[in-house]
């Protein structure tokens, strides 16, 4: 398991970008625990391993990017930390919860109150305003109606839409629709997002506007942030990086051990 590398940020040769990155002091508990995480499908005669004992911590604060081309695992294990889905064999901790001992009710309250969820399509309900979509969660969660939209209308000033509060879906551009999915992803106060190819549908300027914002959160508010993704701009914000293929993580690195600069990656231009 790869950790973060201690830096002497006293010393005149660590750049300030790093030296700030070092000086991020995140709390030692794990928000996540996986332990042999093995998930098998049956495909009609045949048996397809999806994960195939996979191990990892992530401390709570931490911002993770997961990579791997399509196939290798990514959305199963999403949906086992999420919760959406049950391992064959192996274990999921969340804040030290073994998640697999919880009857529905426990699992749905785990869901609506300490996972915020982020997708790739946004996932808005077309027909209700940005503010509904935001508030909805709380009041699954049981929070009264005006408070609901007291606080969703303060998120969704947070993520800087504001004046928009009262605009359906299909009124708003594709960056804005994911701005609202971040704010209904904070709705109960998660102890953990999930962001699934969160800027896969956007153009690059605001995908960067939407890593922006996660990066924000994710150090004011302390929310631990894990995002699957294609996407190389994301790595440069994260603590840690998982690589995944053919239903393990292969390699896990911290930002300071790739060689990541603006638009190239391992010295080859990306898009």
């Amino acid at each position: 398991m790869a950790e973060a590398q201690a830096i002497d940020a006293n010393s005149g040769d660590v750049p300030a970008e790093t030296t700030e990155r070092a000086t991020r002091q995140l709390p030692k508990e794990n928000t996540v625990r996986v332990r042999n995480l093995i998930k098998r499908y049956e495909m009609g005669t045949s048996i397809v391993g999806a994960l195939q004992g996979v191990n990892f911590e992530i401390r709570r604060g931490e911002y993770i990017s997961i990579i791997g081309p399509s196939g290798s695992g990514k959305s199963t294990l999403f949906n086992m930390i999420g919760g959406l889905d049950k391992p064959t064999e192996g274990r999921v901790y969340i804040d030290e919860v073994d998640i697999a001992q919880l009857d529905a009710y426990e699992l749905a309250w785990l869901r609506c109150r300490k996972i915020g969820y982020i997708f790739q399509s946004f996932n808005l309900i077309p027909v209700m305003t940005a503010l509904e979509n935001v508030s909805l969660p709380m009041i699954f969660g049981g929070m009264t109606a005006d408070d609901s939209r007291q606080k969703g209308a303060d998120l969704l000033t947070l993520v800087g839409l504001g004046d928009r509060i009262q605009h359906k879906p299909l009124e708003l551009s594709g960056g804005q629709q994911q701005r609202v999915a971040v704010a209904r992803s904070l709705a109960n106060d998660p102890a953990i997002v999930l962001a699934d190819e969160p800027t896969g549908n956007l153009d690059t300027h605001t995908g960067l506007e939407i890593i922006a914002l996660l990066k924000q959160l994710n150090e004011e508010n302390g929310v631990t942030i894990i995002t699957a993704t294609h996407d190389t701009k994301m790595l440069d914000v994260s603590d840690r990086i998982f690589y995944m293929a053919d239903g393990k993580v292969e390699k896990i690195e911290t930002r300071d051990e790739i060689d990541l600069q603006v638009g190239r990656l391992d010295g080859q231009e990306v898009g």
